[in-house]
């Protein structure tokens, strides 16, 4: 099974290179026998990620019968990515050759039902079939949820897997009905993680992630493996404590760094001190005319993130810190403060300050670490569970505009 995949690639790497091309063209180029490349071809049409597009009869001479050139097709839809993010939810699909070739996504209330959250994915694949996009061959769907989950935890974790139980089940069904196929969950900020990792070319390396939005959460990748933890929860950082008696958690703790940090958090802190800001747009705002109370308590926010990242980095001492999501993105002074934070906690050990950056892949990279975790084909995943790791790495491209 493992040869026939790299087989595919061969011949999905060419086809992209080349255009269209004969199957007698094919199989020189990659090496491989007629009896093979024909066996690879038709399975390839088949799930509609290559069509023929036509034959060399205009331009062949002599007699016989015209031979077919084949080609992607780059409007099927092989693999789907799904980020349900705490407000909004990010689409993506790829082609057989790993090119994005559709992408949206849609602000939602934090406290959005799960059945609005679906229907607002499930729109926006209609959206993307109006625009030209097929399903019909679908290989296979990812699915990120706002964390803690995990497909790990078994059924004796029954607290931790109340609440994401609903969800869960929800997803499951409705990507069934639509789809017929069977969706792989996970943290859409470990399925980002993944994808960092995978564009930063760091899977042979340590990376921690932090997604900062209207939630906290995060991923970890510790000697080139995406981690899950005993029970399904490395990379929670959002609940790690912030400061003590703090504000009330939707975890059931105080304090925890995701009532400091997260944009809502953040917001309040800036109400407090008698900034009225409502929206991310504000604070965006706020943020561009370093408004003075903004300014400050984006500060704030930023060292209580590298506080925690600095324990992090002590513990781990992984090579770089990613950043991602919507605070991030808007108040360059956040993550002025979180590196500094970071660099003074561990100046005094030698080796142990990372590189901190801002996300490279923004608010798609859930949906595109899905869409990774789908086809497993990096060591990432040795460890992911239910996986079955192939040992190349599949690199994800964007459509030219």
């Amino acid at each position: 099974m493992l040869m026939r995949w790299r087989h595919e690639e061969q011949v999905l790497a060419a086809l992209r290179a080349r255009g269209a091309m004969r199957r007698a063209e094919l199989a020189v180029m990659v090496g491989l026998s007629r009896t093979t490349l024909s066996e690879i071809v038709v399975s390839l049409i088949r799930r509609g990620a290559v069509k023929v597009v036509a034959t060399d009869a205009q331009s062949r001479r002599g007699s016989g019968r015209p031979a077919e050139l084949i080609a992607l097709d780059p409007r099927s839809g092989q693999y789907l990515g799904v980020d349900f993010a705490h407000a909004s939810v990010h689409v993506a699909v790829v082609d057989a050759s790993y090119e994005v070739i559709a992408a949206q996504q849609r602000d939602l209330a934090a406290d959005a039902e799960w059945g609005e959250r679906i229907a607002a994915a499930l729109s926006l694949v209609e959206e993307m079939e109006a625009g030209g996009t097929r399903f019909g061959e679908l290989q296979g769907v990812g699915v990120g949820l706002p964390g803690p989950y995990s497909p790990a935890w078994s059924r004796d974790h029954s607290a931790a897997r109340e609440v994401s139980e609903r969800a869960r089940r929800a997803v499951e069904s409705a990507v069934r009905e639509r789809f017929g196929l069977t969706p792989q969950l996970d943290t859409n900020t470990r399925f980002a993680a993944l994808a960092e990792a995978v564009h930063g070319d760091m899977v042979d390396s340590d990376l921690v992630y932090l997604r900062i939005a209207a939630g906290i959460g995060g991923g970890v990748v510790v000697g080139g493996r995406l981690v899950h933890g005993g029970r399904g929860l490395a990379g929670e950082l959002g609940h790690v404590s912030a400061r003590t008696n703090g504000r009330p958690c939707r975890c059931g703790k105080r304090g925890c760094l995701e009532t400091v940090a997260s944009v809502p958090a953040v917001l309040e802190s800036c109400r407090e001190r008698g900034l009225e800001l409502r929206s991310l747009d504000d604070l965006e705002d706020a943020s561009e005319r370093a408004e003075p109370i903004a300014e400050e308590v984006l500060r704030e926010a930023g060292t209580a993130v590298g506080r925690i990242l600095a324990a992090t980095v002590l513990a781990l001492n992984p090579s770089d810190i990613v950043v991602g999501g919507t605070l991030p993105r808007i108040a360059p002074v956040f993550v002025q403060q979180v590196a500094s934070t970071i660099t003074f906690e561990v100046h005094t050990i030698n080796g142990a300050r990372p590189r901190v950056r801002v996300s490279e892949l923004g608010d798609s990279g859930g949906a595109t670490g899905a869409i990774l975790a789908l086809v497993h084909r990096t060591s990432l995943l040795a460890d992911y569970p239910g996986s079955h790791t192939k040992p190349s790495v599949p690199r994800l491209r964007r459509s030219p505009a």
